[in-house]
């Protein structure tokens, strides 16, 4: 017995490709649909502390990032010694994952409809946090947010940052990108509210 061959395409992707481009071009005055601003790819990083550089914490944060993108983590190491941070050169200080294609496709489909509306008093993405170059960056005090993390079996809580990098050439050609594609930005963010 033969199966066909199924295309399977990824929600998101078929979002960007029916409905995002076709916006983008007429907003920005495109000829061409890959002259429309897309998302390049997803950076995962984590944060090693000095105090916490033992190998048994590097192992449970590279884990816990291989166990969230579904991609094997690199450790970044420090270029030079600095002493008034603790850090010597060749020490792990971080540990970072670089998604592209489908698996950036996956990741952001999980991170806009499953992480973002799990994370505590979340309002909404602040449009600050894109860069001039159409970037942007969310940080996770917690990463129990994601569906791949059983809480139960946490033993130490750490950092994470997500930076999705665009092609897009501006601030404002960014945010219109990832409006479209479906990222929650704030309306209108309140100066009174302290939190």
């Amino acid at each position: 017995m033969q199966r066909d061959n199924l295309i399977f395409m990824n929600r998101f992707k078929e979002k960007y490709l029916n409905t995002a481009v076709g916006q983008m071009k007429e907003k920005f005055g495109c000829k061409n649909s890959l002259a429309a601003p897309k998302i390049d790819k997803v950076v995962l990083n984590a944060r090693i502390p000095a105090s916490k550089s033992d190998e048994k914490f590097q192992a449970l944060v590279a884990a816990t990032l291989a166990r969230i993108s579904g991609q094997k983590p690199i450790f970044t190491k420090a270029k030079k010694s600095i002493s008034s941070f603790k850090i010597r050169e060749g020490q792990v200080v971080g540990v970072s994952v670089t998604l592209r294609n489908n698996r950036m496709y996956d990741f952001l489909d999980k991170l806009i409809n499953l992480a973002l509306p799990n994370v505590r008093d979340f309002r909404g993405l602040n449009k600050k946090s894109i860069d001039g170059r159409g970037n942007l960056t969310i940080g996770f005090k917690e990463y129990l947010a994601f569906p791949e993390i059983n809480p139960d079996e946490v033993e130490n809580l750490h950092g994470l940052e997500v930076c999705i990098h665009t092609t897009a050439k501006s601030k404002e050609e960014g945010f219109i990108l990832l409006s479209l594609l479906g990222f929650p930005f704030v309306e209108k963010v309140d100066n009174n509210d302290n939190s």
